[in-house]
This record gives C-alpha cells, structure tokens and sequence, in this order.
C-alpha cells in the first residue's frame, strides 16, 4: 500500500481514536468502580497503557506491515496467537465500532439512532475507501473540534463558582478491586494508539514514525483526559460522576453553563465519529493482514490499485458494522471490548520480551509491566465481560483448530 502519513498524521490518528467518545462515556462508569480512586485508576491505566505502547512500538518498527498485533504473534511466538490477536481484535473492535455509530445517531438524533449509526457508517466507510489521507485530513478537523470542546468544558468547570478542589481528592471508599476495574473501563479509550501500529504499511519511514507518534498520542491523550477529570469531579464529585449518564453535559450544567449543553453534545457526536473513523480504519487492516495469511477469505486481501487502501475488506467491515448497528443496541460492549483489547496487547508485551537488544528491545520491565497489567485489567472487568470476553477466545482457538486440522487433511 502506499506510504501516505507522516508523524503529525499518525499522531492524529491515534488522538481521533484516544480523545474520542471515550472521554464522554467512559468517566462515568470508571468513576462508579473507583470512587475517589478514580485518578489512581488513571495512572494504572496510564502505565499500563505506555508498557503496551513502548512494545508496540518497537515491534512496529521492526515489522512495519498492516495488522499490529496479529503480525508481531505471528512472527515472534507462532501463528496461533498471532491468529488469537487478531480474532480478539477484530470480534471486539468490530463491536466497538457499531458501539461508536450507535453513540453517534443518540447524540444527534436520539428518535432515529439506527439510521444516523448506518448513515455514519456509510459516509466513513467512503471516505476510508478514497484513501487514508483523506482520513487523515477528517480526523484532523475532528480532533480539533473536539480539543476545542473539551477545553471549554474544563475551563467553565473550573472556574465556575461550584468547582470545589477537595472533591479530587481520595477519600476512604477507595478499594483495589475498584481502582482495577476502573482503570480497565478507562483502558478502552487510551487503546486508540494501536491504529497507528495497524496503518504500518502506510507510514512514511515507519522505523521512525510510529515509535515517534504513538508516545507523543498517549502522552497528549493522558494529559486531556487528567484535566477534563479533575474538572469534572471539581463541580460533580465522584458520587455525582458515577451517577451521571452524560458526564459533561452535566459538569457543565452543574457549572451553571445551561448553554454549553447542545454544544457538548454536538462534540460527543463528533468525537464518536473519530473514534467511529479510526476503528474501521484499524479492523480493515487487520482483516487485510488475516486475508493475506488465509486466516480470513483471500479475496480480503485485494489492495486498490487507485487508492491504495483494502478496498474489499474497508467495505466488508463497514456492511457488517452497518447490518450491526442498524439491527442491535451494542453501546454496553466497553468491558467487552476492552478484554478483547487487553488480550490483544498482552500478546504484544509477550512478542517485545522475544527482542533481543540489536531488534531494539525495552527494558525487560517494560514487558513485564505491560503484559501484568493487561491480565490483572482484564479479569478486574466486570463479570460478564470476562465470561464473553473468554467464550470469544476459545471459539477463536476453536476456529483455528478445524481449520488447521481441515488443512493437514486436505495435504494428506
């Protein structure tokens, strides 16, 4: 594919999905596992979120190829859990993005919300086909409007006459488990910077690039999401943000702000789109690499020879996110996806740890660290996203077996 995004691209790219509908919808739930723990759940996912960073990084630089994960399994620890990588993405990002449209149509038109979710999907899917510059260019726009909004909010929050310090604070409702939990949930809007290890075929100079850019997004995601929660929680408290079901249309309501409520809104629409646009982007390419190894149907594989983008599997992925959405309410796959994910990336340290120093290889902590996270985050989910999280692994294993099994009989 052609190599089209640059550093400030892929730093984008990673924002659109990180500073995304996240940030709107996944406070709230965070908030009602941590208590006043919420920013110690911030750091836990923080940290683990930057072990999983650095060793995605230095794979990427090392197999500069579309599919991330999927790609690193297969080549440092053997072809089934580079297939169980890249089945977890896919079933969970898959989820997510219909997820995503869903939150888009309940922002902008809650009576129709199916067919605003189908209507996204439609339009994002074209402009993916059109090439990766073009959504580059749109998530451009997007992360702006949406920096613009969440800026607005932490300002009137802060300043407004109800905006209390000492709400911030930890108090004794604290408890590990919680603090686990949430930084898990919180986990699923700081995994964004993975579409920037899947667009590896489409980085200009990638051995450069990627570990440049996905560093530089998570350290700007982590900075907007920590001032937007101790503006929240200055003018809610984390009672009032656990019971908030739209967390900052009601920190700006509660600021006394009643006019910024249509407009905060409109940036949760927006930002859904992002994250919309970056996810159908990442589960394409995924599906390309799958394709390509006949994981996934071969005729996947097909680039555009125009627009140099998986044409085939841009649009096979946008139909079944559009039949999705139009047909189920998956807005309550974020524990779902998020064991998906951290299954995903606990491949991704376990490839690192193979690195040997002249590969460039982390400190041997920086794996450890990552791929301890990613468990102890995972099983903290609540109980049945680790009971549909766990039936989607073993059914992946289970694919994989028959289908190798049909292929040594088929040799033979």
């Amino acid at each position: 594919m052609k190599r089209h995004l640059g550093v400030s691209d892929a730093v984008v790219i990673g924002l659109g999905s990180m500073v995304g509908a996240g940030i709107f919808a996944a406070l709230g739930p965070a908030a009602g596992a941590a208590g006043s723990g919420l920013f110690l759940a911030l750091g836990v996912a923080a940290v683990v979120a930057y072990c999983n960073a650095t060793s995605s990084a230095r794979l990427a630089a090392l197999y500069p190829q579309s599919g991330g994960t999927y790609v690193y399994g297969r080549e440092r620890l053997g072809n089934f859990w580079g297939y169980q990588a890249g089945w977890a993405f896919i079933v969970g990002k898959t989820a997510s993005c219909a997820a995503m449209a869903l939150t888009v149509g309940a922002y902008l038109w809650p009576g129709q919300a199916h067919a605003v979710a189908v209507a996204a999907v439609v339009v994002l899917t074209a402009v993916n086909y059109a090439g990766v510059h073009k959504s580059a260019l749109l998530t451009r726009v997007i992360v702006a409007v949406v920096l613009g909004v969440l800026a607005t909010v932490a300002v009137t929050a802060l300043t407004s006459a109800g905006a209390n310090t000492a709400r911030v604070g930890t108090g004794p409702d604290t408890t590990v488990g919680g603090i686990l939990q949430a930084a898990g949930l919180l986990f699923f809007a700081f995994a964004g910077y993975a579409r920037i290890a899947t667009l590896g075929e489409e980085v200009r100079d990638p051995a450069r690039t990627i570990p440049r850019a996905i560093p530089i997004a998570l350290g700007i995601a982590l900075a907007v999401y920590g001032l937007v929660a101790i503006a929240v929680l200055t003018v809610l408290g984390p009672g009032g943000l656990a019971d908030a079901t739209a967390p900052l249309s009601d920190a700006v309501r509660a600021a006394g702000a009643d006019w910024l409520v249509p407009i905060v809104r409109a940036g949760g629409a927006v930002a859904a789109l992002g994250s919309l646009l970056a996810l159908i982007l990442g589960v394409s390419r995924t599906t390309l690499a799958m394709a390509r190894d006949q994981h996934l149907p071969h005729f996947l594989a097909a680039v555009h020879p125009r627009f140099g983008v998986p044409h085939r599997a841009e649009l096979t992925v946008g139909t079944v996110v559009a039949l999705l959405a139009a047909t189920t309410d998956v807005r309550g796959a974020i524990g779902f996806s998020s064991f998906g994910v951290l299954a995903y990336y606990a491949i991704a340290n376990a490839s690192a740890w193979t690195l040997t120093p002249q590969e460039g290889r982390p400190n041997r902590l920086v794996p450890v660290i990552g791929l301890g996270g990613c468990g102890a985050l995972a099983v903290a989910l609540p109980l049945g996203s680790v009971i549909s999280g766990t039936a989607v692994l073993i059914l992946g294993a289970v694919v994989y077996g028959l289908r190798k099994s049909r292929t040594e009989s088929s040799r033979h």
